[in-house]
């Protein structure tokens, strides 16, 4: 990866005191360029803001200090933590989104991505439960970085998890809000939670329906991360 370049961002606080960084998380600029997606984060009047940008080419700009708390999340949930801005990283990956044209991440992108996401693991207790996306803490108001990026390649390089080969499972809507909310999903719009778990760990079926496939990779990552 090229050296890290700096554009300081003026949106950001302090993290809570005693707050430990403990997830990352990750997202699409959904903007028709990353020019327009640097300005955007780096507008005071908008206050929005990542810790770090990755260009489609690879390049990688730090906006934010990492000791500080970016404003990338906004109102989310994960394992029953709603400060998801306080105690995570956040990092932006140039790409239109769903509203102007969603396309595949380029290897180079993904490549630094690698790079970057490793370091931070290595200097934040960050398990791999909650390495996640934008969609997986805010499942009602969110589809980034949604279901052409691949989080299956991030996790054969130790970043995140993915099930490994799982056997279908039937269960009732109950036992399925329990299995997600045990994994660490806002459940409160069960088909909005489902359709986020099926944007991460099972792309090709988006329809907020738990069928056996969809419920046996859930129960997976639950044997997994016990």
């Amino acid at each position: 990866m090229a050296k890290i370049r700096s554009l300081a961002s003026p949106n950001f606080d302090t993290r809570p005191e005693g707050a430990p960084i403990d997830m990352l998380v990750l997202h699409y600029t959904g903007m028709e360029s990353a020019a327009a997606a640097l300005e955007r984060l780096c507008d005071p009047a908008a206050r929005v803001s990542a810790h770090y940008l990755i260009d489609e080419d690879g390049e990688v700009t730090a906006l934010v200090d990492e000791t500080m708390r970016a404003w990338h999340a906004g109102v989310a949930s994960w394992r029953g933590e709603s400060d998801i801005n306080g105690h995570s990283i956040g990092v932006e990956l140039v790409n239109p989104g769903h509203e102007f044209g969603y396309r595949d991440f380029p290897d180079a992108q993904m490549a630094a991505l690698e790079t970057l996401a490793a370091a931070i693991i290595e200097r934040h207790p960050i398990p791999p439960r909650n390495v996640v996306g934008h969609a997986d803490v805010a499942p009602a108001r969110k589809t980034d970085p949604g279901e052409r990026f691949d989080w299956r390649r991030l996790a054969a390089k130790g970043i995140g998890v993915w099930p490994k080969r799982a056997a279908p499972v039937d269960a009732d809507g109950d036992a399925v809000n329990d299995m997600l909310a045990g994994y660490g999903y806002d459940t409160a719009d069960s088909a909005a939670a489902i359709t986020a778990f099926q944007r991460h760990f099972r792309p090709s079926r988006l329809d907020g329906i738990a069928d056996a496939d969809t419920v046996g990779r859930l129960k997976a990552l639950l044997d997994l991360c016990r």
